[in-house]
């Protein structure tokens, strides 16, 4: 990378850096969520309805695991942009290879606690028992493929964090091809059903894997260049992640944790509603995925700036990724409201699931502007390494009050409706929290007290 390249984040024009960051995180995570979609499509249309459902029942469990492991990784990707906007490279590259080696070890535990309670999980949520096998049988492959999943998601966090986010983009580009090729073959050629579905993503993924580790390790003696055999455990740098990661992963643990709660609340109706609920579920990803790479890119953005000590560009960064925030979310709406019905037949053709899932829609979308200020505000703030409060926050308004929702107001109104209504009524709560916290918490000037004090690490310069 040229010098002009890395200081534009500090030094350019801010909705241009933003945008530059935006699109290719947009473009990566869409493709990664693609892949999945692919899944749910060929799946639905080839072997049937409860073989859809079965695919989207055992998605809060994966987001579950793979979520607060992702929580980690934006710690480490704070932590790394941070370094590289005050251009300390000696402890930038113990960073790398902390939370590479946190990566592996990681994915060799996850694979064996994913495998051995996945029946004991869908039990617990209430799974059909007509796709009760098959989602097993999903899951167990799926979780094969785990190791290199969270290697992709530190590696990809990496590279963005020191302002690389189109070569993420370009290994997601190759897997989703590759899904796509083995989705046929497996599932259509050879009849394998969900099981094939799971083999072809846990393919791709080692695939997206080897590609961005090559891409660290062939990063020209830059200060984030990964050198296997130096793989460690700093223990300073590993409390820094974990300070930072930890409550972000905690609060993506919450979320998985209340969505886990509310398709259990699903799974009590029909299979019509839970294959609805799945195809819902997978038109409404484009719009969380444009929302989250906005926050990935604020995030990165207030962290470069924050490490050069450039504040005022912090607060300039969350008003403009407000405003593109919400352009996205109303062409989302126009989409969805305008557009829905031929997007649901390209997973099920079934009638009663087809107006099931309009009816989500219909209640759902409009909503989605209660819910902006939460990743906007809480990626600003999480680039300053201020992670702890705003967590608390969401997990209490989003998630706590969601489970409430559930456990207290759906036994009294046992309908699709009252589930749904968790959604809207947690997410303005506490969008209107967060905004009062970043206004009036004196947030920036205890990060700025809390970095004052004089490092003792080694400052190298990143080279040009």
């Amino acid at each position: 990378m040229t010098e002009i390249r890395r200081n534009g984040i500090t030094e350019g024009v801010i909705w241009k850096q933003l945008l530059y960051f935006f699109f290719p995180i947009l473009f990566g995570t869409f493709f990664q969520q693609f892949y999945n979609t692919v899944d749910a499509i060929i799946v639905g249309q080839v072997v049937g309805k409860q073989a859809l459902a079965a695919v989207g029942v055992t998605t809060p469990f994966v987001n579950l695991l793979v979520g607060f492991f992702s929580g980690l990784a934006s710690g480490t990707g704070v932590i790394i942009s941070q370094h590289y906007g005050s251009r300390n490279g000696a402890r930038l590259n113990r960073c790398v290879h902390t939370a590479m080696a946190l990566s592996l070890l990681s994915g060799i535990l996850f694979t064996v606690i994913g495998m051995g309670i996945t029946p004991w999980v869908l039990s617990m949520m209430h799974t059909p028992g007509d796709i009760f096998q098959q989602s097993v049988d999903y899951l167990r492959v799926y979780f094969v493929g785990m190791i290199p999943t969270l290697l992709y998601n530190m590696g990809t966090a990496i590279l963005r964090a020191v302002g690389d986010s189109k070569r993420p983009l370009y290994f997601l580009l190759a897997a989703s091809a590759l899904n796509i090729g083995l989705d046929l073959l497996f599932v259509i050629t050879f009849q394998m059903g969900v099981a094939g579905a799971a083999w072809a993503t846990v393919v791709s993924q080692i695939l997206s894997a080897v590609l961005v580790i090559a891409a660290l390790t062939h990063s020209g003696g830059e200060p984030y260049t990964l050198y296997l055999r130096s793989l460690t455990m700093d223990r300073s740098l590993l409390a820094d992640i974990s300070k930072i990661g930890f409550p972000a992963g905690l609060q993506s643990v919450m979320y998985s944790l209340s969505n886990l709660i509310i398709q259990a609340a699903i799974n009590q109706f029909d299979t019509d509603v839970v294959a609805a609920w799945t195809v819902y579920g997978k038109m409404d990803s484009i719009f969380w995925l444009s929302i989250s790479s906005m926050s990935l890119a604020v995030t990165t953005f207030a962290g470069q700036n924050f490490g050069a000590k450039k504040y005022d560009r912090i607060h300039k960064g969350l008003a403009v990724s407000m405003g593109m925030t919400s352009v996205i979310t109303l062409l989302c709406c126009v989409l969805f409201l305008g557009f829905g019905r031929p997007l649901i037949l390209l997973f099920n053709q079934d009638p009663a699931v087809v107006e099931c899932c309009m009816e989500m829609i219909r209640y759902l979308v409009p909503c989605y502007f209660t819910y902006i200020c939460i990743e906007n505000f809480s990626g600003t703030l999480r680039g300053t390494g201020d992670s702890l409060f705003p967590t608390v926050l969401t997990c209490l308004g989003v998630c706590g009050l969601r489970m409430v929702c559930i456990f207290f107001l759906v036994p009294l109104r046992p309908t699709l409706n009252t589930v749904m209504f968790s959604y809207p009524l947690t997410w303005t709560i506490t969008s209107l929290c967060l905004v009062v916290y970043y206004l009036r918490g004196n947030w920036l000037k205890r990060r700025i007290a809390a970095t004052e004090e004089p490092s003792q690490e080694e400052s190298l310069p990143v080279s040009p």
